[in-house]
């Protein structure tokens, strides 16, 4: 580590509070407090709250993040938001006009018009900020986006990205479970947060969630924001012309069990017009585009015109040219590290670079339009970016842009 960083590393450290402590907010906890100390959590469940106060027995304990956040002024510095998807927009906008710095989960909101509010109260509030798309720090990736961006590889023709999610993670185009009475350990209104009322059922909490469209943003949200990761940084694929999706079909309540999103994007400073393919519930990208390969269950293709760029796992990480030769070498910006660049961000004032304003809001939304197409299940989706309206759609897409929550809880 870098004599500067060891530096702010012992300076006053940070202080952290967790939102969402089980799952993936555990592991959020676990980095962060390698940068600071564990002050404060918050989960609607109070088993890994329990778990994280074995864990950090000083930290105070909360079931409502909004509770937290307003008992712990002047004692909380940033907060790590791990919850499920409807509830990171809430929770992190609550938290920037605060004046608190956010470390926010992929993907950074459930809708287009939240990650859009989300750039904006950054910059308003003038707070540090990173997405938990923790490949965007990953160097050989890094370093395949500089080639790419600086032409090493020719003109990029087209895109092709893929996951094996949802099937064996979860199941989409399902009907809606059997109503139950949630278990006395779980705040179940506290876990609907903004979104409309429904009872308790199995495969909600903790983890299925993903797959219904109140609360998750199936796998276009669940892998997207790493999946094109590589693609986003290397070709600022921001505000796409159009969208188009074929699907297996959905009640509109859960997601299809598959899909096919085709992205169209303008010409952009020296980057042509091109396509990028989206494919999820076990479809794949055209055998002939990998002569040779076998596809796994997550990857990405780049075509290029100098060759083709394979990555083979659902991050956009470890990037090789099928062609065998090496990736062009080139200078990038090295990382120290994901939740390391928020730590620095926060001691320094250098932006991370999946910040929300400038990387990590666009990569959102980006991802998020191909929801949808997936919703409109066929027709193609002109999309006019400044106004974040489908361009002749009426009103049907309204709430899937901008959601209505429910009473008390508000962006």
């Amino acid at each position: 580590m870098a004599e500067q960083q060891r530096k702010w590393l012992h300076s006053e450290p940070i202080r952290f509070g967790i939102i969402g402590v089980g799952g993936k907010g555990w592991s959020g906890m676990e980095q962060a407090a390698q940068f600071g100390d564990i002050v404060a959590l918050c989960d609607v469940d109070v088993a890994p709250r329990a778990k994280g106060m074995a864990e950090h027995p000083k930290a105070a304990a909360f079931t409502d993040f909004r509770h937290m956040i307003d008992a712990m002024r002047g004692r909380v510095d940033a907060v790590v938001i791990s919850t499920p998807d409807h509830v990171h927009a809430p929770a992190a906008a609550y938290a920037m006009r605060a004046g608190l710095h956010v470390y926010c989960e992929k993907p950074l909101s459930r809708t287009i018009w939240e990650a859009r509010r989300l750039q904006e109260l950054a910059r308003q509030f003038k707070v540090q900020t990173q997405m938990g798309n923790q490949f965007t720090s990953h160097n050989p990736l890094r370093k395949t986006a500089a080639a790419i961006q600086k032409g090493l590889l020719g003109k990029v023709i087209e895109i092709h990205l893929w996951t094996d999610r949802p099937g064996g993670w979860w199941k989409q185009g399902v009907p809606r479970p059997e109503a139950k009475i949630a278990p006395k350990t779980v705040d179940f209104d506290l876990w609907l947060g903004p979104s409309p009322d429904r009872p308790f059922a199995e495969g909600y909490h903790p983890f299925s969630w993903r797959g219904w469209w109140d609360f998750g943003t199936g796998s276009l949200g669940d892998i997207g924001c790493h999946n094109f990761n590589l693609a986003f940084q290397a070709l600022d694929l921001r505000d796409p012309l159009a969208v188009q999706a074929q699907t297996s079909g959905h009640n509109r309540d859960s997601f299809p069990a598959w899909s096919i999103v085709t992205y169209e994007f303008g010409a952009r400073g020296d980057r042509a017009p091109m396509k990028l393919y989206w494919y999820d519930g076990g479809k794949k990208p055209p055998a002939e585009l990998g002569p040779g390969v076998e596809f796994g269950g997550n990857g990405s293709l780049i075509v290029c015109e100098k060759g083709t760029l394979y990555a083979p796992n659902e991050y956009g990480g470890d990037p090789r040219l099928l062609s065998g030769d090496p990736i062009p070498e080139t200078d990038f910006v090295e990382s120290p590290g994901h939740m390391a660049e928020f730590a620095r961000a926060i001691k320094e004032g250098k932006p991370a670079n999946s910040n929300f304003p400038d990387y990590s809001g666009p990569l959102t939304e980006t991802v998020l339009l191909g929801n949808l197409a997936v919703w409109a299940d066929g027709p193609r989706l002109e999309w006019d970016s400044k106004r974040m309206q489908v361009k002749g759609g009426g009103k049907e897409y309204d709430s899937l842009i901008r959601p209505t929550y429910r009473p008390g809880w508000a962006l």
